[in-house]
């Protein structure tokens, strides 16, 4: 097995109407599972790495359901704590053309909302581990959890384990101002800080110069400048942001930036049609984790990260189900689609 790598976050349960369906117009909704360090969690496994979800969930049927989500694609799940009394849901409404997708949060009082410091050892969750990869939407959900966030943080610093940050904010889970703080104690850290066009400007204030993502207009200069004030404010090692332009609900032009504390690396850029765009940031982060653990320079570690998000796209569900293989194929500059025979 490749580099040992440790996430940890909330695996809720996903539900849906089929295809386009409206909330209003569904009598029926597939189930399916998902989470921001989960999504990472099953991509680093489907690329051959070592990699452990820590969390609680409750230890009912559909508990044991969402940690078998994760055993099956050989995800380590041997540190997910049982308790509690439900599982946190997310209930998805795909958008359409100009119709943009839906969000409805159910997740107050889910059984990792209501953790205790106590439920986790991180120092035998960190042993052997080479990364540990959270987001910015695990501190969301209160206080007690924020701190729990902390105490992983100063484990893996403490037992020289890389540590990588995606911002994910989420107006639904806090607000701007609460979110600025606590991150701001969580990024002191953080070895390498993932963030998208929006995220930067609504945890930090920092905002690139001459971008509407309203509008699919994305400017390279400015996210060189967004990157730098990140790296200089925290001391982060590198900085990557996702650039997404979207056209509409369908259709984005994709690709990112990564910064090293000297150079700026852009990827080029893929114009994607979406099948399913959840989870098409936790994928980028675990393709960048890869090609870091996997050796790779800086210009090869962004192309990879945003192949592996590309190819997230064409996915239903939160899962990326790719292989390291179809990544580098990617990469490498085969886009056509064609029959694999």
């Amino acid at each position: 097995m490749k580099g040992r790598v440790i996430t940890f976050g909330e695996l809720m349960l996903r539900l849906a109407p089929e295809g386009y369906y409206r909330f209003v117009q569904a009598d029926k909704l597939g189930a399916t599972f998902g989470g921001g360090e989960a999504n990472v969690a099953v991509s680093l496994a489907n690329f051959g790495f070592d990699a452990a979800f820590v969390s609680r969930l409750p230890a009912h049927e559909i508990g044991q359901a969402a940690v078998n989500s994760l055993r099956r694609y050989g995800v380590d799940t041997s540190y997910i704590t049982r308790g509690g009394d439900r599982i946190g849901i997310y209930y998805l409404e795909k958008g359409a053309s100009q119709r943009p997708s839906k969000v409805i949060y159910d997740r107050a009082g889910s059984s990792i909302a209501t953790a205790a410091p106590e439920d986790f050892d991180w120092e035998k969750i960190f042993e052997g581990a080479k990364w540990f990869h959270f987001t910015g939407i695990t501190p969301a959900l209160n206080d007690q959890v924020a701190a729990i966030c902390e105490q992983a943080c100063r484990a893996a610093r403490k037992a020289g384990v890389k540590i990588s940050c995606d911002l994910n904010y989420r107006n639904k889970l806090w607000s701007k101002e609460k979110a600025g703080q606590v991150m701001a104690g969580l990024c002191q850290y953080v070895d390498v800080c993932i963030a998208n066009e929006e995220d930067a400007a609504d945890v930090f204030g920092i905002k690139a110069s001459n971008t509407d993502v309203t509008a699919g207009e994305v400017n390279h200069e400015g996210y060189k400048d967004v990157a730098k004030q990140l790296a200089d404010r925290f001391g982060f090692e590198k900085v990557a942001i996702t650039l997404r332009e979207s056209l509409s609900a369908n259709d984005n032009n994709w690709s990112a930036m990564l910064y090293d504390g000297e150079n700026y690396y852009f990827s080029k850029k893929y114009p994607i049609h979406i099948v399913d765009r959840v989870g098409g940031g936790d994928s980028f982060g675990a393709g960048l984790i890869a090609a870091e653990l996997s050796g790779y320079d800086a210009h090869s570690t962004i192309e990879f990260a945003v192949a592996a998000s590309c190819l997230k796209h064409s996915v239903e569900g939160d899962y990326n189900m790719v292989s390291m293989d179809e990544v580098l194929r990617l990469a490498g500059g085969d886009a056509s689609g064609r029959v694999q025979r």
